[in-house]
């Protein structure tokens, strides 16, 4: 059933004396009409509760719950047996009043999150802690979370901007050249690591280079970095963040570029023969 309450003035707070007095004449009330006593347990109810309700024996709706003293359409005898009640479950509490509402009660906001993208747009929030329930029809909690717009800049950002050039592994650049000055003979060769990645997108051009053609959408694929394509940070230029979408181009395909998701990196690896390098 909906019930429509009514607006009423608020009855404030009364003194045990009174409650005493309310409980005296709901009873004689009770004579001539139904309500609260006619209910189920639990008779009466806390805080704003619409169905909480009973008839009088005119067949009107009325109500029992705490909130009704707010709107005026309390039962006859709401004060005989939900007061009472109250004061009874209560009496440390509400030895000097009875039913009082309390209003909700909420602490200071706590600090903002971390952008939730570390590059470009995304959202940031707050949250605060209710420190005092609402209870007797009091006044209800703000809200508790409060969001707002933010733009990452990380200083990863700058890697996911980069383009990768990728070549196939028969260009390796690790051959053991015999002109070369003994002095870079010496020098320490990096290892080599590994990055795998899925291909979002291929242009048509990639069809017309044979080492470019198995380049296609939702294909994972392995590149190497080698160590002396490695530049002074010892990581090939392209090689992409974590689940974010970068771009590639095929050095020796005209037109044939797309883009990728880094799924993962390993190591000191090298990637299965006919893969993949970067330049």
């Amino acid at each position: 059933m909906v019930t429509m309450r009514a607006f009423g003035a608020s009855l404030g707070c009364v003194w045990v004396v009174a409650c005493g007095y309310l409980a005296a004449l709901g009873m004689l009330l009770q004579m001539a009409e139904a309500g609260c006593t006619d209910r189920a347990n639990p008779k009466c109810c806390t805080g704003r509760n619409n169905e909480c309700f009973e008839f009088t024996r005119r067949k009107a709706v009325c109500f029992c719950d705490t909130y009704c003293q707010k709107t005026g359409d309390c039962c006859a005898d709401y004060q005989a047996v939900c007061q009472i009640s109250v004061q009874n479950a209560s009496a440390g509490e509400l030895r000097t009043e009875c039913c009082k509402a309390i209003d909700c009660v909420v602490g200071s906001w706590g600090p903002w999150s971390e952008c939730s993208s570390l590059c470009g747009e995304g959202s940031k929030e707050r949250t605060r802690q209710v420190t005092v329930p609402p209870r007797n029809g009091g006044t209800p909690c703000p809200d508790l979370k409060q969001r707002r717009g933010c733009f990452g800049h990380s200083p990863v950002c700058n890697a996911a901007e980069e383009v990768a050039k990728i070549l196939p592994d028969s260009y390796k650049r690790n051959f053991k050249d015999p002109w070369r000055r003994p002095h870079i003979l010496m020098k320490e060769v990096k290892p080599s690591y590994c990055v795998q990645f899925r291909v979002k997108q291929a242009s048509a051009a990639c069809r017309l280079g044979l080492w470019s053609r198995p380049l296609l959408r939702e294909r994972s694929v392995c590149i190497e970095c080698q160590g002396e394509a490695m530049g002074s940070r010892s990581r090939c230029e392209g090689d992409g963040l974590e689940a974010t979408r970068t771009f590639w181009t095929a050095a020796s395909v005209p037109g044939c570029q797309g883009s990728w998701v880094r799924e993962s990196s390993r190591e000191q690896c090298t990637c299965p023969q006919h893969s993949l390098i970067f330049v």
